[in-house]
């Protein structure tokens, strides 16, 4: 009876120090939650709050929620936010639309498709998002087209632009969307929106491409398996681990919330490795070194697949992974029994199917 106290009290201790790692990474997006606070964000309502990360070839953005703790990091140019207009801000840097805007007065259209954008934003946030709930707005983008008719400038391609992003990532109508952007490309042929219009269709494809590798790979779905070196050049494979419970883990070390959730996944391998649990980790880093630093430091003993490309890792593509920590739990046999499982939920699901074996 004692010795299961005090199990409880270090259970209640351990818990109370990864919702300081949590608050802590919160804090540290605090200047960033207040600079984007007036801004109008991506269209995604689950989705409130981004705060940009990474960098380099492979830019993404991190998703924080109402509460401020981070939750996914995505790779920027698959969730189509150049389509963004904020008012004097470039959102993901200077190539897109928004950040001329930066450089001189906004004009009336780009006033008036903001003010629009903020009533979007708002039944979003109230969790209006079909089409018919937002058909007010919807009419709304075809009468600020109309009332600009004949002005070929970036600001008015703007606004059939944010109607066709709404298509594409809030109503999941991919015909309409599309449709909408190759009639932009057609109407508004020297705007900057237009010359985008290519690469946000192949960056579109590449994300239903994802999305499908995805759905193929539902709870009680045989994982697929992969035979490839890890960092140290050793033998990597999930057949390797046949019988055990593993976590396939697709992380880095610049991502925010991989970094706040690693203490449970730590926690999880320590408490359950020697009964059967394994993790094999797959890294978006670009540097070596720095990861290799990180998981020296962090004493993270299990195997890590690194190809230095970012975004573009070879499993990641494969496995169609837009966004991170992507999680998937095995069982014995290779199956999914569980998808992106955090904190308690990644112990309990572990412990369990651990007890089946």
């Amino acid at each position: 009876m004692v010795e299961r106290s005090a199990e409880g009290l270090m259970d209640r201790a351990r818990r109370s120090a990864r919702a300081a790692n949590s608050k802590k990474y919160a804090e540290d997006c605090d200047s960033t939650r207040r600079a984007r606070s007036d801004a109008p964000h991506l269209f995604r309502p689950r989705i409130p709050l981004l705060a940009v990360r990474g960098g380099g070839l492979f830019p993404a953005v991190t998703s924080i929620d109402n509460q401020g703790i981070p939750v996914k990091t995505y790779f920027a140019s698959l969730v189509l936010a150049v389509a963004l207009l904020a008012p004097g801000r470039a959102v993901f840097g200077a190539d897109s639309p928004a950040a001329d805007a930066a450089a001189k007065p906004a004009s009336s259209a780009q006033k008036e498709l903001t003010a629009l954008i903020t009533k979007v934003q708002t039944k979003l946030r109230d969790g209006k998002k079909t089409e018919p709930e937002l058909a007010d707005e919807m009419k709304e983008f075809d009468t600020l087209l109309a009332k600009h008719k004949g002005e070929q400038t970036d600001d008015v391609a703007q606004i059939p632009f944010m109607k066709a992003m709404l298509y594409l990532q809030i109503f999941d109508d991919t015909d309409k969307g599309t449709a909408l952007l190759k009639q932009l490309q057609k109407d508004f042929p020297n705007t900057k929106q237009a010359k985008q219009v290519d690469t946000t269709l192949a960056n579109l494809a590449k994300q239903e491409e994802a999305k499908k590798i995805q759905r193929s790979l539902a709870v009680g779905a045989k994982f697929p398996d992969f035979t490839e070196k890890d960092i140290d050049g050793k033998p990597m494979s999930l057949a390797n681990y046949k019988g055990k419970v593993v976590l396939v883990d697709f992380w880095a070390t610049w991502c925010g919330p991989c970094i706040a959730e690693l203490p449970n996944v730590l926690e999880a391998y320590q408490k359950h490795h020697s009964k059967g649990f394994e993790i094999v980790g797959i890294s978006l880093d670009q540097s070596e070194q720095k990861l290799r630093d990180f998981i020296k430091t962090k004493n993270m003993p299990w195997q890590q697949f690194f190809d230095g490309k970012g975004w573009a890792n070879k499993l990641a593509a494969t496995y169609g992974v837009n966004s991170i920590p992507a999680t998937y739990l095995l069982d014995g046999e290779g199956k999914i029994i569980g998808k992106d499982l955090r904190g308690d939920d990644l112990e309990q699901a572990v412990a369990t199917a651990l007890a089946k074996k």
